[in-house]
């Protein structure tokens, strides 16, 4: 099965490939639903090239086109030459002849804002030209089993891992979450008309709101410039589940997550690629480790969505939701006399314990490092956005990302 990653910029990009992804999926600006990620622009493409070798790498243009845009998209074709994709994933019917047309070498990917949960579905955009179909997240395994079936030809990808919004336009994931009746069905129960009422989150971090009916049942708000959303109080998590997806006919596995940092991108891909590889047949020392790995990521508490039925979506893992590490920052270029480059992210000081981790190290301590300027002088912390070679005091490689331990 392919491991597929999500990339925001080309910094995560980097990141998805080295810590195991087979390959990763971007957006361009403006024509990504993740509009508020960093996304690609047109001066990056050569270093792109650089970063994919022989990866794959996926283009989301999964937006739904107004007139406005399908001209800004013409407009934009030319410059969509200079990147490597292999495929586009996008949701728009209306873009199909043009891509098509333009880009003939490159492959359709059905993205899951089109909500392909059947047989039928799946055999029209099969002779619309799609290669991929990546399916509406409604999907239980046993629908997923009978697609494939129907449907030999055509690859199946799915979302493992991340989060899950309730709401895009109008396909509304809100009823079926709550009671399991479907708007895209046509059985809403009208939910978000509900007797809700917003209040401090448990954590008292947040706010969120709370169904009258439903006592301690939390939906988070979020708020941002022009913008209120509310999303699942789960996130997706199938990593003890992937044979399942494999028996099923799943080809692509999707973890979700371009708005998130690097330090997601690299502990969530190496923890599926670990798994996978032990799927595979492949002996992985310290397994149940990098498993264990992405409970320590900031996370709401984990389901495995609609894959097995209503009650399986209730059930959450019993793990701490705050993360357990702050991330401080990653090894960059060796630069001579054991010292290397440092990217910092927070605050770094000297003599306290760090621990990095790698595409094939869990992770290892280190409070014998040191840290000095690029002319040599020492350094009694390391800020962010500030040059900084690091001298660690274990073996380290370009790639490493540093963390220490919360003081919660």
């Amino acid at each position: 099965m392919e491991l597929l990653s999500p990339a925001g910029n080309v910094e995560k990009l980097k990141y998805a490939y080295q810590y195991g992804a087979d390959a990763a999926y971007i957006g361009l600006h403006s024509f990504s639903l993740r509009a508020k990620a960093d996304n690609f622009g047109q001066d990056e493409a050569s270093e792109i090239a650089r970063i994919k070798g022989d990866k794959k790498l996926f283009c989301a243009l999964n937006i739904y086109f107004h007139n406005q845009d399908l001209k800004r998209l013409e407009e934009s074709l030319e410059s969509f030459e200079a990147y490597p994709f292999d495929a586009f994933i996008i949701s728009d019917m209306g873009i199909v002849r043009t891509l098509q047309k333009h880009f003939p070498g490159r492959d359709l990917h059905l993205s899951t804002q089109a909500n392909a949960l059947n047989s039928e579905s799946a055999k029209l955009y099969r002779d619309l030209g799609f290669k991929r179909i990546i399916l509406g997240r409604e999907c239980s395994l046993k629908e997923i089993e009978e697609i494939r079936q129907a449907v030999p030809d055509v690859e199946l990808e799915t979302f493992v891992h991340g989060a899950m919004c309730l709401a895009y336009s109008g396909r509304c994931f809100l009823s079926k979450w709550m009671i399991d009746r479907s708007a895209n069905e046509g059985s809403c129960a009208h939910s978000c008309r509900w007797d809700f009422r917003p209040m401090e989150g448990p954590a008292n971090t947040e706010m969120v709101l709370e169904e009258k009916q439903r006592p301690g049942e939390y939906y988070p708000i979020y708020e941002g410039d022009g913008f209120t959303s509310i999303l699942s109080s789960k996130d997706i998590c199938m990593i003890d589940h992937l044979k399942d997806l494999k028996d099923a006919g799943i080809d692509s596995l999707k973890i979700e997550g371009r708005m998130k940092s690097i330090y997601y991108t690299a502990i969530v891909t190496r923890a599926y690629r670990k798994m996978i590889e032990s799927l595979e047949g492949k002996d992985i020392p310290d397994l149940d480790g990098y498993r264990d790995e992405i409970f320590k990521v900031s996370h709401r508490k984990f389901s495995t969505g609609f894959y097995y039925g209503r009650d399986e979506i209730e059930q959450a893992a019993e793990k701490p939701e705050k993360a357990q590490y702050k991330f401080l920052g990653s090894i960059g270029r060796a630069a001579g006399n054991g010292l290397y480059e440092l990217d910092v992210k927070n605050q770094i000081f000297p003599g306290e314990e760090l621990e990095y981790i790698g595409p094939d190290l869990l992770y290892t301590a280190d409070s014998s490092f040191s840290l000095e300027t690029p002319e040599g002088e020492p350094m009694t912390k390391a800020d962010h956005g500030k040059p900084c070679l690091i001298k660690p005091g274990v073996p380290v490689e370009e790639g490493f990302i540093l963390r220490k331990k919360w003081q919660h």
